[in-house]
């Protein structure tokens, strides 16, 4: 009597628990790795090891079962599949004579599809050139906005201008008239200039007649 029946349920079961465990070791250990914890080499030495352990044991599982198809399904088998193959095909040649159809309906059916093609050809031409249609007039009115766009901050430039102009008009007649009151002072100070040294005049004479 085995020890272990490699063929029975209970070392399916452990087999199945097995790979489960151990593909978590291996993971587990490939982590510590690839992260450069502490222990890595060691965890990766058991992570291999518990996978040659797996591969140990599944040496002795018991090679899948290949089951003839052909048994359930005759029609997989080589002779009586071409068989079939060929009573399709001979089916499916009576249906077109029966049907009417031959080469030349066929043809007739070919040449109708590439008309349809042309014009469709046709089709997408005009199509495309009103797109292109669309799509001018469309530049032409974003032009248009453009331009009105520009009339007007032409219009705002220009009366800016027109403000600045008048502005500096101002300015310059106040300078032009600061300037005129300017000159009147300047005379106003000689005048009082020359009354102050007829003053100083007279008080010298005052002063000399009030010596003597």
């Amino acid at each position: 009597m085995a020890l272990i029946d490699v063929y029975g349920k209970r070392f399916k079961n452990f087999m199945a628990k097995l790979y489960g465990i151990g593909a978590a070791v291996v993971i587990l250990g490939a982590r510590f790795k690839i992260m450069h914890w502490e222990g890595a080499n060691y965890m990766l030495v058991l992570g291999l090891g518990t996978e040659a352990v797996i591969f140990f044991f599944s040496a002795f599982e018991k090679p899948a079962t290949e089951y003839d198809w052909s048994l359930v399904y005759p029609e997989l088998a080589t002779n009586n599949g071409a068989e079939r193959s060929l009573s399709v095909v001979d089916q499916l040649d009576n249906a077109l004579q029966d049907g009417g159809i031959d080469s030349a309906l066929i043809e007739r059916l070919g040449e109708g599809m590439r008309s349809l093609s042309e014009t469709a050809g046709s089709l997408s031409g005009t199509v495309d050139a009103a797109g292109a249609t669309a799509a001018y007039s469309e530049q032409l009115n974003s032009a248009a906005s453009n331009m009105e766009n520009l009339n007007a901050l032409y219009a705002v430039q220009l009366e800016n201008a027109t403000a600045q102009v008048e502005r500096q008009n101002d300015v310059m007649e106040k300078l032009s008239g600061a300037s005129t009151n300017a000159e009147g002072l300047a005379s106003q100070l000689q005048n009082l200039q020359g009354n102050l040294e007829s003053l100083n005049s007279v008080y010298g004479g005052m002063l000399t007649a009030m010596g003597k």
